[in-house]
């Protein structure tokens, strides 16, 4: 049996992202139904508040119970020492007793945690980075914002990383691209002629609620919040007769210069000026946007799924990032969509090989081109229905691709 350590980033911490919770969860369900055995491995190092980290913990727990995961979940904490840099590494809990001897015999460390450190990754005979933020993240390498420590293979989500179509550095790493995954058996097809909203569910801000820039410290600068793209977007709702309603994770931004992903692996990149939620709340809705608080609605894993399959279909914009290094991305929430047989309706990101538009999913590069998807969608609804399920199907089932992961290992 193929032993697979699974390495996240921030989901004990961030209990309320149920969303987040499914990016990794996507890639557990492969392997487990590839006959793979699971473990989680995770940073958590407490935050001080001993209410909320136990919260945190309890309810990280039950979730990987549910999935298959109870008694194979390694949380650490790690602290370098300022005076040698030696690193101490403490397991959390007692979920299992001896970890080290889980590392020694796992097959592949599969790690999502961009700044893990070198004494982790020396457990394992393989490693393999997952890159899922195409672009961002070789920017980030190449401007030295971020440094990775080497693995043995260097995965990405992103289908231009590596080609001379990339608008950024491959910096100098063999990266094997794969496609973001979904568990075709737990997203099932979910038809319902009658749902009324388009919905999504997004952050407002970048870099953990603080707000976000992307800079090179030189002459590239510019806003990478969803904010500004949903706003590009804010009369469509009065052009189009179908209703739109965005589940957002509204938090107000930081009016001071502040590490752009602190307790994360992301780096400090930018401010931005003090804007309250409840004015643009106030303003999307004075457009016709239906507006909830994704914590409401998308707390929890099973609300997540529940909200995405009883919606109509998703309407989505992406970062500017995606635009500017016209990555081909697709989010993996989009996924869930598709596979619930839920039409997507989302902005371009890039030239793709694989990725259709005009049946089941569209992406739009202008307001017009986004009233014209909601009006083909709305002529066969039923057909583009089938359509984004087959998709999925077609593209995106995570059993071939963990079963594509693990070949690289033959």
């Amino acid at each position: 049996m193929t032993t697979v350590v699974i390495s996240p980033s921030n989901v004990v911490t961030f209990p309320e992202g149920g969303g987040h919770f499914w990016v990794y969860m996507q890639y557990i369900k492969g392997f487990q139904a590839l006959g793979c055995e699971i473990y989680w491995l995770e940073r958590f190092n407490p935050s001080g508040d001993k209410n909320r980290d136990k919260h945190a913990l309890k309810t990280f727990y039950e979730r990987v119970d549910q999935f298959g995961l109870a008694g194979k979940s390694i949380l650490y904490s790690s602290e370098r020492s300022a005076e040698d840099s030696s690193l101490t590494i403490t397991y959390i809990g007692d979920q299992l007793s001896r970890p080290e001897e889980i590392f020694g015999r796992a097959d592949l460390l599969l790690n999502f945690y961009y700044a893990i450190p070198p004494e982790m990754l020396a457990h394992f005979k393989r490693t393999a980075l997952v890159d899922i933020d195409p672009g961002l993240l070789q920017f980030w390498i190449s401007n030295e914002q971020i440094f990775v420590h080497p693995h043995d293979l260097y995965f990405t989500t992103g289908e231009t990383v590596g080609t001379p179509n990339a608008k950024f550095p491959d910096c100098l790493l063999p990266w094997i691209r794969i496609r973001p995954p979904v568990s075709l058996e737990l997203w099932p097809y979910a038809y319902d002629p009658e749902s009324k909203f388009y919905t999504t569910v997004s952050s407002w801000w970048g870099g953990g609620g603080k707000g976000e820039f992307i800079t090179d410290g030189k002459e590239l600068l510019f806003e990478n919040n969803k904010r500004v793209t949903f706003l590009d977007y804010i009369e469509l709702p009065k052009l189009t007769n179908q209703a739109i309603e965005l589940a957002l994770n509204l938090g107000e931004a930081q009016s001071e210069v502040e590490k752009a992903g602190e307790g994360t692996d992301q780096p400090a990149n930018g401010v931005t000026d003090y804007i309250s939620d409840e004015e643009d709340r106030k303003t999307l809705e004075r457009f016709g946007w239906n507006i909830k608080h994704a914590y409401d609605v998308a707390g929890n894993p099973e609300t997540y799924q529940a909200y995405i399959q009883g919606s109509r279909g998703e309407f989505s914009c992406a970062k500017p990032s995606c635009m500017y290094f016209q990555n081909a991305w697709i989010s993996d929430r989009t996924l869930c969509y598709l596979a619930s047989g839920k039409p997507a309706i989302v902005q371009y990101t890039g030239p793709s090989a694989y990725l259709p538009s005009g049946e089941g999913l569209f992406r739009f590069s202008s307001i017009g081109e986004a009233v014209e998807a909601f009006a083909a969608v709305a002529s066969n609804y039923q057909k583009h229905c089938i359509a984004a399920r087959e998709i999925a199907e077609t593209h995106f089932d995570s059993k071939e691709i963990m079963a594509s992961i693990l070949n690289q290992l033959n």
